[in-house]
Protein backbone atom coordinates (compact mmCIF):
# COMPACT_ATOMS: atom_id res chain seq x y z
CA UNK A 1 0.00 0.00 0.00
CA UNK A 2 1.88 3.21 -1.41
CA UNK A 3 2.10 5.87 -3.92
CA UNK A 4 2.91 4.32 -7.11
CA UNK A 5 3.17 7.49 -9.40
CA UNK A 6 3.68 11.06 -8.03
CA UNK A 7 3.23 13.38 -11.44
CA UNK A 8 4.36 16.91 -10.72
CA UNK A 9 2.02 19.65 -11.08
CA UNK A 10 2.83 22.82 -12.66
CA UNK A 11 0.95 24.92 -10.18
CA UNK A 12 2.81 28.08 -8.68
CA UNK A 13 4.05 27.91 -5.19
CA UNK A 14 6.78 29.64 -2.70
CA UNK A 15 6.10 27.22 0.11
CA UNK A 16 4.11 23.71 -1.36
CA UNK A 17 4.42 21.13 -4.05
CA UNK A 18 1.55 20.41 -6.21
CA UNK A 19 1.60 16.38 -7.65
CA UNK A 20 -0.40 14.43 -8.77
CA UNK A 21 -0.61 10.87 -7.32
CA UNK A 22 -1.70 7.61 -8.15
CA UNK A 23 -2.51 4.69 -5.82
CA UNK A 24 -4.35 1.67 -5.65
CA UNK A 25 -7.33 0.65 -4.71
CA UNK A 26 -8.78 -2.87 -5.23
CA UNK A 27 -6.80 -2.95 -8.32
CA UNK A 28 -7.83 0.20 -9.64
CA UNK A 29 -5.46 3.21 -10.22
CA UNK A 30 -6.62 6.01 -7.96
CA UNK A 31 -5.47 9.60 -8.57
CA UNK A 32 -5.54 12.59 -6.14
CA UNK A 33 -4.03 15.98 -6.38
CA UNK A 34 -1.23 17.01 -3.04
CA UNK A 35 0.15 19.81 -1.88
CA UNK A 36 3.28 19.06 0.42
CA UNK A 37 5.42 21.52 2.60
CA UNK A 38 8.85 22.04 0.75
CA UNK A 39 10.87 22.95 3.48
CA UNK A 40 8.52 22.23 6.78
CA UNK A 41 7.99 19.55 8.78
CA UNK A 42 4.50 18.15 7.73
CA UNK A 43 2.49 18.02 11.30
CA UNK A 44 -1.17 18.45 9.95
CA UNK A 45 -2.62 16.59 7.04
CA UNK A 46 -5.85 17.91 5.43
CA UNK A 47 -8.14 15.54 3.51
CA UNK A 48 -10.48 17.55 1.21
CA UNK A 49 -13.63 15.00 -0.05
CA UNK A 50 -14.80 16.99 -3.11
CA UNK A 51 -18.54 17.41 -3.51
CA UNK A 52 -20.19 17.04 -7.28
CA UNK A 53 -19.25 14.40 -10.31
CA UNK A 54 -16.95 13.84 -12.67
CA UNK A 55 -15.88 17.13 -13.84
CA UNK A 56 -18.41 18.86 -11.63
CA UNK A 57 -16.94 19.90 -8.58
CA UNK A 58 -13.65 18.59 -9.46
CA UNK A 59 -10.30 19.01 -6.97
CA UNK A 60 -9.10 22.26 -8.38
CA UNK A 61 -5.48 23.72 -6.17
CA UNK A 62 -7.18 26.68 -5.10
CA UNK A 63 -9.33 25.05 -3.08
CA UNK A 64 -6.64 23.10 -1.38
CA UNK A 65 -4.82 26.01 -1.07
CA UNK A 66 -7.15 27.78 1.75
CA UNK A 67 -6.15 25.08 4.08
CA UNK A 68 -2.71 25.28 4.18
CA UNK A 69 0.34 26.35 6.00
CA UNK A 70 3.84 26.15 6.15
CA UNK A 71 3.47 22.71 7.63
CA UNK A 72 0.15 21.37 6.43
CA UNK A 73 -0.26 18.63 3.75
CA UNK A 74 -3.66 18.79 1.44
CA UNK A 75 -4.48 16.34 -0.52
CA UNK A 76 -8.03 15.46 -2.61
CA UNK A 77 -9.04 12.09 -3.74
CA UNK A 78 -10.47 12.46 -7.49
CA UNK A 79 -12.58 9.14 -6.38
CA UNK A 80 -12.81 5.77 -8.85
CA UNK A 81 -14.20 6.53 -12.33
CA UNK A 82 -13.64 10.46 -12.03
CA UNK A 83 -10.63 12.61 -14.03
CA UNK A 84 -8.49 10.03 -15.00
CA UNK A 85 -9.06 7.28 -12.33
CA UNK A 86 -9.84 3.84 -13.42
CA UNK A 87 -13.20 2.19 -12.29
CA UNK A 88 -16.39 3.14 -11.95
CA UNK A 89 -18.11 5.98 -9.10
CA UNK A 90 -20.42 4.69 -6.73
CA UNK A 91 -21.32 7.40 -4.63
CA UNK A 92 -20.65 6.28 -1.18
CA UNK A 93 -19.93 2.38 -1.62
CA UNK A 94 -16.97 0.67 -2.90
CA UNK A 95 -15.15 4.41 -3.81
CA UNK A 96 -15.30 5.36 0.05
CA UNK A 97 -12.08 2.61 -0.13
CA UNK A 98 -10.52 5.61 -2.10
CA UNK A 99 -10.22 7.55 1.08
CA UNK A 100 -9.53 5.34 3.36
CA UNK A 101 -6.72 3.63 1.65
CA UNK A 102 -5.40 7.07 0.85
CA UNK A 103 -5.40 8.12 4.56
CA UNK A 104 -3.53 4.74 5.69
CA UNK A 105 -0.79 5.94 3.10
CA UNK A 106 -0.30 9.12 4.56
CA UNK A 107 -0.40 7.82 8.26
CA UNK A 108 2.22 5.82 6.83
CA UNK A 109 4.36 8.26 5.93
CA UNK A 110 3.82 10.84 8.53
CA UNK A 111 2.90 9.33 11.77
CA UNK A 112 3.21 12.02 13.89
CA UNK A 113 0.94 14.47 11.62
CA UNK A 114 -2.23 15.16 12.88
CA UNK A 115 -4.98 14.58 10.50
CA UNK A 116 -8.33 16.25 9.54
CA UNK A 117 -10.86 15.44 6.93
CA UNK A 118 -13.33 18.34 5.53
CA UNK A 119 -16.32 16.93 3.16
CA UNK A 120 -17.68 19.33 0.86
CA UNK A 121 -21.15 19.05 -0.65
CA UNK A 122 -21.47 15.35 -1.57
CA UNK A 123 -18.00 15.03 0.21
CA UNK A 124 -20.22 15.36 3.64
CA UNK A 125 -21.59 12.22 3.03
CA UNK A 126 -18.47 10.91 2.02
CA UNK A 127 -16.66 11.51 4.71
CA UNK A 128 -19.44 10.43 7.48
CA UNK A 129 -19.16 7.08 6.44
CA UNK A 130 -15.00 7.08 6.74
CA UNK A 131 -13.86 9.81 9.37
CA UNK A 132 -13.69 7.09 12.26
CA UNK A 133 -12.51 4.42 10.20
CA UNK A 134 -8.77 5.42 10.91
CA UNK A 135 -9.82 7.64 12.86
CA UNK A 136 -8.61 11.22 12.15
CA UNK A 137 -8.52 13.81 14.46
CA UNK A 138 -11.64 15.94 13.18
CA UNK A 139 -13.96 16.18 10.64
CA UNK A 140 -15.00 19.40 9.05
CA UNK A 141 -18.52 18.86 6.98
CA UNK A 142 -19.03 22.00 5.09
CA UNK A 143 -21.71 22.79 2.92
CA UNK A 144 -22.05 18.65 3.27
CA UNK A 145 -24.96 16.21 2.64
CA UNK A 146 -25.40 14.15 5.79
CA UNK A 147 -28.56 11.91 4.51
CA UNK A 148 -29.14 10.45 1.13
CA UNK A 149 -32.93 10.15 2.10
CA UNK A 150 -32.74 14.18 2.31
CA UNK A 151 -30.70 14.56 -0.69
CA UNK A 152 -33.30 12.65 -2.33
CA UNK A 153 -36.19 14.33 -1.21
CA UNK A 154 -34.54 17.92 -1.98
CA UNK A 155 -32.77 17.37 -5.01
CA UNK A 156 -35.37 16.43 -7.80
CA UNK A 157 -32.95 17.12 -10.32
CA UNK A 158 -30.73 14.79 -9.28
CA UNK A 159 -33.30 12.02 -8.91
CA UNK A 160 -31.99 10.15 -11.94
CA UNK A 161 -28.70 10.24 -11.42
CA UNK A 162 -29.32 8.73 -7.76
CA UNK A 163 -32.03 5.53 -9.14
CA UNK A 164 -29.30 4.93 -11.64
CA UNK A 165 -26.22 4.96 -9.21
CA UNK A 166 -28.03 4.21 -5.70
CA UNK A 167 -31.42 3.10 -6.76
CA UNK A 168 -35.11 4.35 -5.28
CA UNK A 169 -35.49 4.72 -1.65
CA UNK A 170 -37.92 2.50 -1.65
CA UNK A 171 -37.27 -0.15 -3.76
CA UNK A 172 -33.98 -0.60 -3.07
CA UNK A 173 -33.82 0.58 0.71
CA UNK A 174 -30.71 -2.00 1.22
CA UNK A 175 -28.25 0.51 -0.92
CA UNK A 176 -29.77 3.93 1.55
CA UNK A 177 -29.23 1.89 4.67
CA UNK A 178 -26.01 1.30 3.97
CA UNK A 179 -25.09 4.71 3.15
CA UNK A 180 -26.87 5.39 6.37
CA UNK A 181 -23.40 7.36 8.39
CA UNK A 182 -25.28 8.30 11.15
CA UNK A 183 -25.93 4.83 12.88
CA UNK A 184 -21.96 4.33 12.90
CA UNK A 185 -21.53 7.40 14.74
CA UNK A 186 -21.62 7.20 18.72
CA UNK A 187 -20.08 9.04 21.64
CA UNK A 188 -16.51 8.02 20.85
CA UNK A 189 -16.60 8.91 17.67
CA UNK A 190 -13.80 12.01 16.71
CA UNK A 191 -14.94 15.55 16.98
CA UNK A 192 -17.40 17.09 14.40
CA UNK A 193 -17.73 20.46 13.20
CA UNK A 194 -20.80 21.68 11.00
CA UNK A 195 -20.18 24.79 8.42
CA UNK A 196 -23.36 25.91 6.54
CA UNK A 197 -24.84 28.47 4.74
CA UNK A 198 -28.56 29.30 5.78
CA UNK A 199 -29.23 29.59 1.85
CA UNK A 200 -27.83 27.04 0.11
CA UNK A 201 -29.94 25.59 -2.67
CA UNK A 202 -28.06 22.87 -2.81
CA UNK A 203 -27.83 21.38 -0.15
CA UNK A 204 -30.31 22.54 2.37
CA UNK A 205 -29.51 24.00 5.92
CA UNK A 206 -31.40 21.19 7.20
CA UNK A 207 -28.81 18.46 6.10
CA UNK A 208 -26.93 20.46 8.85
CA UNK A 209 -29.73 20.84 11.32
CA UNK A 210 -30.81 17.15 11.03
CA UNK A 211 -26.86 16.10 11.77
CA UNK A 212 -26.31 18.31 15.00
CA UNK A 213 -29.54 16.69 16.10
CA UNK A 214 -28.48 13.42 16.42
CA UNK A 215 -24.95 14.76 17.87
CA UNK A 216 -26.67 15.74 20.41
CA UNK A 217 -28.78 12.74 20.99
CA UNK A 218 -25.41 10.58 20.76
CA UNK A 219 -23.23 12.79 22.98
CA UNK A 220 -20.77 13.63 20.30
CA UNK A 221 -18.29 16.55 20.42
CA UNK A 222 -19.48 18.74 17.83
CA UNK A 223 -19.46 22.54 16.82
CA UNK A 224 -21.74 24.59 14.48
CA UNK A 225 -20.54 27.79 12.00
CA UNK A 226 -23.87 28.69 10.21
CA UNK A 227 -23.48 31.59 7.79
CA UNK A 228 -27.62 32.39 7.49
CA UNK A 229 -26.75 34.98 4.43
CA UNK A 230 -24.80 32.95 2.75
CA UNK A 231 -25.41 29.90 0.06
CA UNK A 232 -23.50 27.20 -0.98
CA UNK A 233 -19.89 28.59 -1.61
CA UNK A 234 -19.75 31.62 1.11
CA UNK A 235 -19.32 35.14 -0.41
CA UNK A 236 -15.11 36.19 -0.23
CA UNK A 237 -15.49 38.19 3.17
CA UNK A 238 -18.12 35.09 4.76
CA UNK A 239 -15.82 32.71 3.39
CA UNK A 240 -12.66 34.20 5.02
CA UNK A 241 -14.27 33.95 8.01
CA UNK A 242 -15.63 30.77 7.85
CA UNK A 243 -11.79 29.14 7.42
CA UNK A 244 -10.59 31.47 10.27
CA UNK A 245 -13.35 29.03 12.40
CA UNK A 246 -12.08 25.82 10.62
CA UNK A 247 -8.46 26.52 10.90
CA UNK A 248 -9.54 27.09 14.84
CA UNK A 249 -10.85 23.97 15.15
CA UNK A 250 -8.34 22.02 13.96
CA UNK A 251 -6.00 23.66 16.40
CA UNK A 252 -8.30 23.49 18.92
CA UNK A 253 -8.69 19.52 18.42
CA UNK A 254 -4.84 18.94 18.16
CA UNK A 255 -4.36 20.83 21.47
CA UNK A 256 -7.24 18.22 23.32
Amino acid sequence: MDIIVTKKMPIASRTHQFDEITYKVDGLKVKALQMCPLTKTVKRIVVYLRGGKGQVGRVRAARLMQFANDNTLVVGPYYRGSNGSEGRDEFANADLKDVTYLIKILKQRFPNAYIHMIGFSRGGIQGLLTYQDYPVDSYIIWGGVSSMHLMYEERTDLRGMLRRMVGHPSKNKESYDQRDAIKLIDSNSPPILIVHGGKDKQVGIHHANYLEEQLKLKGVVHDTFYQLDEGHVPRPQAMKLALDYVHQWMTKCEEI
